[in-house]
């Protein structure tokens, strides 16, 4: 059982961390799509304080329609794990973290999934953690990133 899940169910992994982050992202994108600007509202960290609220709905808007897609097919999915994480701490930083707390103890009621006036980090904390995992393993064998390195390989003068 062992030698199969490392010969081939092991490359399944990071394709089961994929899908799932393309379907997060790509719904909160669509969302977006449809809908109204609500980021005028929002207090960004540097340095996204300092370009217009229009600008970083657009920038994340379009990041989490593109990126969903490039990790479905497993396309520069390094470069995007990573943009998504960044979108990411954003998001935890100007929307889920709580807006006040003194104790670790209240800092922790903010781990859920739902805002009970102490945030609601839990999700995006975990979708940060999925994502730094593709970020520092890649896109695993069934994606387009391996092909094109497959392809792009120099050819062995001794074959």
């Amino acid at each position: 059982m062992n030698r199969w899940l490392e010969q081939s169910a092991k490359p399944l992994a990071p394709l089961f961390l994929r899908l799932l982050l393309a379907y997060e992202f790509g719904e909160a994108g669509w969302e977006k799509l449809g809908g109204d600007n609500w980021f005028a509202e929002m207090g960004f960290p540097f340095p996204f304080n300092l370009l217009p609220a229009q600008f970083n709905w657009q920038l994340a808007l379009w990041l989490e329609i593109i990126a969903p897609i490039a990790l479905i097919v497993g396309f520069m999915t390094r470069f995007f794990s990573a943009a998504l994480a960044v979108l990411t701490i954003v998001a935890i930083t100007t929307a889920h973290w709580p807006a006040e707390w003194h104790t670790l103890t209240e800092l922790w009621q903010g781990y859920s999934i739902s805002d009970k006036g102490f945030g609601n980090y839990k999700l995006p904390l975990m979708y940060l953690f999925m994502l730094g995992s593709l970020t520092l393993s890649g896109s695993g064998l069934f994606s387009v990133d391996v092909w094109l390195q497959r392809r792009t390989l120099p050819v062995s003068a001794e074959q």
